[in-house]
């Protein structure tokens, strides 16, 4: 097996020394190409308008200028186009990719991308709590099993696996839930102003409160109650019913 990993945090993130050790549990055929700086939050995007740049820290580890989809591209493409990855790990993310931020997520979009090559791909995320240390020892003591685990059932050619680490103790995981997208509230969200020591003006935005999804088994749910979410993700973004409903358009010309 050959092994690419990449992520969102950049190549010198603590997150992606820990998902190297698990991928060297399973392979000794492991390569990264990651951002050279943190990219969290570019979501799926690509670099269009400036150049790329590649720096070669050693014969399978590579730093880039861009994104992560940037990443992907350039190791499948490029640095990697003669032997192909056969699975991608993306992370280990220093926070949560749950609910709404997998659209925003540049460690889920490693794994979106690798699915659109053909790759099987896993992203993997730490959750964490405000103003409180990613507890890495999660995912170090779990991340392996629940690898290997999706690797021995397999899943669909155009799914993507999204899997969360809870905050919490070692011990006090558990299990694994296999869940659904959940869903914060995003209209209405606080938005804190700051200033600068100069006196200039800046923001941060804070995450809107969950929504409730009674009778669902949502990531959100899953990780608070301190399990390990595993969630499968479809790239086939077309909405089958509305499509059959709006079948009559065809006939207003």
């Amino acid at each position: 097996m050959r092994i690419l990993i990449s992520n969102d945090d950049g190549i010198n993130a603590p997150g992606i020394a820990i998902l190297e050790e698990i991928a060297n549990s399973i392979s000794d055929d492991v390569w990264i190409v990651a951002p050279e700086e943190e990219k969290s939050g570019a979501g799926h995007s690509l670099t269009l308008t400036t150049p790329l740049r590649l720096r070669k820290l050693d014969a399978k580890r590579w730093a880039v200028s861009g994104t992560p989809t940037d990443c992907i591209m350039m190791a499948v493409n490029h640095i990697m186009k003669d032997s192909l990855p056969t699975l991608i790990l993306s992370g280990v993310n220093r926070g949560g990719n749950l609910a709404e931020d997998v659209t925003y997520s540049g460690t889920v979009s490693v794994a979106m991308e690798g699915t659109l090559a053909g790759i099987p791909s896993i992203a993997l995320s730490q959750c964490i709590r405000p103003g409180e240390r990613a507890r890495w020892d999660v995912v170090k003591t779990h991340g392996e099993k629940i690898v290997k685990a999706l690797l021995d059932r397999g899943w669909p050619k155009d799914v993507l696996m999204n899997v969360n680490f809870p905050h919490c103790d070692v011990d006090a995981v558990i299990g694994v839930k296999v869940t659904e997208l959940g869903r914060r509230q995003m209209t209405g969200i606080d938005i804190e102003e700051r200033r600068d020591p100069r006196g200039f003006r800046y923001y941060w935005f804070k995450f809107g409160r969950e929504v409730g999804m009674p009778g669902h088994e949502t990531d959100l749910k899953a990780v608070r109650s301190e399990h390990i979410s595993v969630t499968p993700m479809h790239l086939d973004l077309t909405h089958y019913e509305t499509r059959k409903a709006l079948a009559d358009m065809e006939n207003i010309y």
